[in-house]
């Protein structure tokens, strides 16, 4: 049973659930509360710490104020928001964090989008009253992320991010007072942490504590390289989002536009990411269909479920927390490193390019494919496959630099053949797309007949841990979908301790995945701009001729003119990989 309280705030009145805070019980009347520390996402994330106590109201007379983000609403209260006494404290709540902030807003990765300037911008401050000495803390650097503690508002958002989502357990509140700032253990950079690179961090910070590690003028200096051919490859879920930075409809493709955008920026080839995941695909629903063919006759030496993914996020998850279940992870490279292979190893040579004059330029929605890039297995002879990898906001950057007008510029379509995609390898970009694909393909393999119902799986992405039974011709497998970290540990600790058996199994960092990513338009809390993201996928998906991948010509002539055969030697040579033990 609901029980519903009955509320006044300003003086109008409502109706409210139990357990609805003020801050919520206000937003559904069309009442402005101010907060920098709270955020709901759906239902998977909310951070209500009350640090920032921006948000004060007043309840029912009383004396002092009390936080509208985490104080519950009872039967009959009365709120008063907005009283010159409310405002002025909250104004000088608002100064006391920009006296201990930095001032470097033009240069700021956040400017434009930091909560604390728009706060600052609607209350209209222009002086500080206070002043004094701030707190120092050394900026951290890694592959993905910059940590910038002297931006730090202890907001704890990313601290509830990393440990309750996530449950990397990576970020910490330390010290009191004045000298509290969010840390890692012992103050040690990222990159000697049990951090994944997920940027869930990142895509929740109001200010720019948290920020992408940038490359655009690395690729600007490339570009203007006369001695280096520069490519791009552009990940599904870019095509989707990038229109957001330009005011464009969510969720619109927009994928001939990027294709024009980087030609003008002077790209010598900009081929997509897609034509890779259907590559991934052909690995992967190799092993798939050897591991099941083996399973289902009785071979006791077959190790199930075969996690595919192609997030490396996941990958440094699986090597920290659950380094004894390093044998079920396929060993197919994700999309970005196996397009990387072809290009340095199969295109370069056919073009007549030195691999280390080829630059190639990863655009993904991931700030883990930063570190994944620099992996020193996909290093050959000092030199990446992936030279470079900059995220969809920096692309957004990157137009706005080159002052195209992306709304305007005529569609192109990508290059060839490292182009050409089927639906298989576009859904890649949400979650359970990976796994999806792989059995459309497998299905065929392993049964022998054609798989007519293409959308079998009919997932509910909303839920962070999907457990599925699939029909596979006269077998029956138990597939497992999980997207979120927390909800990665979750399935993997059944795994690990047999409480469940899984044939097969896809595990996405990010909420929805790659359209949640840590390098993509800011979504704040609009969770349904994601939800918008899906179902454009979808759609391409739908509209594609092809829509497996085993199906896609150009892949095809790849193996016929180079590997013969998925999980050939050649294959395993140049498009799988390995995962350690950290």
């Amino acid at each position: 049973m609901i029980f519903l309280f009955e509320i006044t705030i300003d003086g109008v009145k409502t109706q409210v659930s139990e357990n609805t805070t003020i801050l919520t019980a206000a937003k559904n009347i069309g009442i402005k509360i101010p907060s920098l520390c709270n955020l709901k996402l759906d239902d998977y994330f909310f951070n209500n710490h009350a640090t920032c106590r921006i948000c004060v109201v007043e309840v029912d007379k009383r004396d002092g104020l009390y936080p509208a983000c985490s104080t519950i609403c009872w039967n009959g209260m009365n709120v008063v928001t907005n009283s010159s006494q409310i405002i002025q404290i909250r104004k000088n709540i608002l100064e006391l964090l920009i006296s201990n902030h930095p001032k470097d807003c033009l240069i700021c990765s956040k400017s434009g989008e930091c909560e604390l300037q728009k706060l600052t911008q609607e209350f209209r401050l222009k002086e500080i009253r206070f002043s004094g000495e701030r707190n120092q803390f050394k900026s951290e650097y890694s592959e993905s992320i910059i940590r910038d503690p002297e931006k730090c508002i202890m907001c704890r958002r990313c601290e509830t991010m990393c440990n309750k989502v996530q449950t990397c357990g990576v970020l910490s509140a330390i010290n009191k007072g004045f000298h509290s700032v969010v840390s890692t253990v012992y103050g040690n950079n990222l990159d000697k942490t049990v951090c994944t690179f997920c940027g869930q961090c990142v895509s929740v910070c109001p200010v720019g504590a948290l920020h992408e590690r940038n490359y655009i003028w690395e690729v600007i200096e490339a570009l203007a390289d006369p001695n280096k051919k520069v490519i791009a490859q552009v990940a599904p879920a870019v095509r989707v989002a990038l229109g957001e930075e330009f005011g464009m409809d969510v969720g619109l493709n927009v994928e001939k536009k990027i294709v024009t955008a980087l030609k003008k920026m002077g790209f010598d080839g900009v081929f997509d990411t897609t034509w890779a995941a259907d590559l991934t695909i052909m690995e992967e629903a190799t092993e798939l269909k050897e591991r099941l063919e083996g399973y289902l006759s009785g071979d006791k030496t077959i190790k199930l479920p075969i996690l595919t993914s192609c997030c490396p996020a996941w990958v440094n998850f699986i090597e920290y927390n659950f380094p004894n279940l390093l044998d079920i992870p396929s060993t197919s490279k994700s999309p970005q490193q196996m397009f990387s292979a072809i290009a340095k190893n199969v295109w370069a040579p056919k073009m007549g390019i030195d691999r280390k004059n080829l630059v190639v330029v990863s655009i993904m929605p991931c700030l883990a494919k930063k570190y994944e890039a620099s992996r020193t297995e996909f290093i050959k002879d000092g030199n990446r496959d992936t030279d470079i990898s900059i995220s969809t906001r920096e692309l957004a950057d990157m137009i706005k630099y080159f002052n195209i007008d992306f709304k305007e510029v005529i569609d192109q379509e990508f290059d060839s053949p490292m182009g050409e995609y089927t639906g298989a390898g576009i859904i890649f970009g949400r979650t359970g797309g990976v796994l999806e694909a792989a059995l459309r393909t497998a299905y065929e393999w392993v049964v022998g007949e054609e798989l007519k119902d293409i959308d079998f799986l009919k997932l509910e992405i909303s839920k962070g841990l999907i457990v599925k039974k699939v029909n596979f011709g006269p077998k029956e497998l138990t597939i497992g979908i999980a997207h979120g970290l927390g909800n990665a540990r979750k399935l993997l600790e059944e795994i690990e301790s047999g409480k469940e058996i899984y044939h097969a199994i896809e595990i996405m960092a990010c909420h929805y995945g790659c359209v949640g990513g840590g390098g993509q338009p800011f979504v704040h809390e609009n969770i349904d701009i994601l939800n918008k993201r899906v179902e454009a996928l979808n759609d391409i998906d739908k509209n594609c001729k092809l829509r497996k991948s085993h199906e896609n010509p150009y892949i095809k002539q790849l193996y016929e003119e180079y590997f013969d055969s998925p999980y050939s030697e050649k294959a395993k040579t140049l498009l799988h990989t390995r995962f350690f033990k950290k």
